[in-house]
């Protein structure tokens, strides 16, 4: 009858064990399935759509042919129809516009991201103190389990030493 109260005893420990780690994770686990959704203002939305479009082969190439057909208007066609002539201040005028105006487009989409990499190391951290919590979980298990094992061995011990005394006390009747 003991050892079935002390089995009992143990099943309550490893119950009490499980919901106490339940509780520590449920705000964890809670994080994790509802991340914050991300709210973009439609210049937000501009922006990544432009560093997107910047930092793509296709707006370079684009870009060049754009740049080429520029040149070869301006140096072909007749003097009278040219509106940029030969060193085509037009066209750097432009070009230094785009790259002052895309550069910090640029910028602030690459902050966003830098948040969103942010929220995901946060995501991975917690992640990390969930599997934590588990493996301490699981040594509190290991470690009550070998208790309780120990005290089962000691007091069947102790039953087989009074057993062996009742013997011998029996023998030396004899």
């Amino acid at each position: 009858m003991n050892i079935q109260k002390s089995q009992k005893d143990q099943l309550a420990k490893l119950q009490q064990i499980v919901k106490k780690t339940m509780d520590d994770e449920k705000l964890i686990v809670d994080n994790l399935l509802n991340p914050p959704e991300d709210i973009f203002t439609s210049g937000q939305k501009i922006s990544d759509k432009v560093a997107r479009f910047g930092g793509s082969w296709a707006f370079i190439i684009s870009f060049f042919i754009i740049l080429l057909l520029w040149i070869l208007y301006n140096t072909i066609t007749p003097l009278k129809d040219i509106f940029d002539p030969y060193p085509f201040i037009l066209m750097n005028l432009i070009l230094s516009c785009v790259a002052a105006l895309q550069a910090p487009v640029i910028m602030m989409s690459q902050n966003r991201v830098e948040e969103k990499d942010r929220k995901r190391s946060e995501n991975d951290y917690l992640i990390n103190l969930k599997s934590e919590l588990e493996i301490r979980e699981l040594h509190e298990k290991i470690d009550l389990l070998l208790e309780e094992q120990i005290k089962v061995l000691f007091e069947i011990q102790t039953k087989q030493l009074e057993m062996l005394k009742r013997i011998e006390t029996k023998i030396e009747k004899k």
